[in-house]
């Protein structure tokens, strides 16, 4: 099998995994590395865009390497309503964007409030 065939494979199954609708929308997202780790970047806040978002999670684009596992505060900053929304979450996978020296990653949400999964599910609905 191909590289490519693989790589559609893949997403295939990610995408089957998915337990929610997403919303297609770049949102500026705040990211502050909560983990103790030894190889993560030395700055500990960064600013992102998201590319997609669900209940459950979030596709971010960013500049810095996130290793998988890696725990991070979020603030989302919705357009329309303009909102601010925070949730923890961590990366359940990553991949180089080589052609924009940019990463893609999928990030879950974990440990977050009913109240903040029930704005976000409000926010998306009247989206879609």
């Amino acid at each position: 099998m191909t590289d490519s065939g693989v790589k559609k494979e893949e997403r295939t199954v990610n995408a089957e995994r998915r337990r929610a609708s997403r919303l297609q929308e770049d949102n500026d997202v705040t990211i502050t590395i909560i983990s103790e780790e030894i190889h993560l970047p030395k700055e500990r806040t960064f600013y992102n865009l998201s590319k997609d978002i669900s209940v459950s999670g979030i596709r971010i684009q960013t500049s810095i390497y996130l290793p998988i596992n890696t725990h991070l505060e979020i603030k989302i900053t919705l357009k329309d309503p303009p909102q601010i929304i925070t949730a923890f979450a961590k990366v359940v996978w990553i991949q180089g964007l080589s052609e924009f020296n940019f990463y893609e990653a999928g990030l879950e949400f974990v440990n977050t409030s009913n109240e903040m999964i029930q704005q976000l599910e409000h926010y998306i609905s009247s989206k879609l």
